[in-house]
């Protein structure tokens, strides 16, 4: 694994409350259950397909605490558009990891010199509300702007495909 400078945590959830994309979704499961599937690689996929796929190790199959080193690279991966062309290679390090309550990741890629994403599991009435957030520094000059869109359509795509899996908490008559 590769050594990562240590990162201040504050300055990361600092950049999490500016962060340009958020999502946020209840759906009719309970946290346990959705960290079982979003916490997987065939979970990840499942969200991200038919738009996007990423390679995982061979041996990894899941994200697990007692994996995470806080600001240590854990795996790369490729980002491949449409699930067969490559568009990024991603380095992934969390800073946390809680199952069942969410994770807070600090990675970089080849077009992201910081790419900030929290994903928090919470239970509601009915199910769990995810809330994503997103925040992101491109190596290229004017390239965030361009992306913004792209990232907040892929996060939208997200959210409905767990709708779709887990089904929409029910909203109170």
């Amino acid at each position: 694994m590769e050594r990562r400078p240590a990162e201040d945590v504050g300055a990361v959830l600092d950049a999490l409350r500016a962060a340009p994309i958020m999502e946020r979704s209840r759906v009719a499961a309970p946290p346990a259950v959705v960290w079982e599937r979003v916490a997987t690689k065939e979970g990840i996929n499942a969200e991200l397909m038919p738009l996007l796929a990423m390679t995982f190790p061979a041996e990894w199959e899941r994200l697990d605490v007692k994996d995470v080193t806080a600001g240590l690279s854990l795996f790369r991966s490729v980002l491949l558009l449409f699930g067969v062309l490559p568009v990024d290679l991603h380095r992934f390090a969390f800073l946390s990891v809680t199952p069942g309550d969410g994770f807070l990741e600090s990675s970089s890629s080849l077009l992201h010199r910081k790419w900030i994403h929290e994903r928090k599991l919470e239970a509601v009435p009915g199910g769990t509300e995810i809330t994503d957030r997103v925040h992101y520094r491109c190596r290229l000059p004017g390239l965030g702007f361009v992306l913004r869109p792209v990232i907040r359509c892929v996060f939208r795509h997200r959210h409905r495909r767990l709708l779709r899996h887990f089904g929409a908490v029910s909203s109170p008559l």
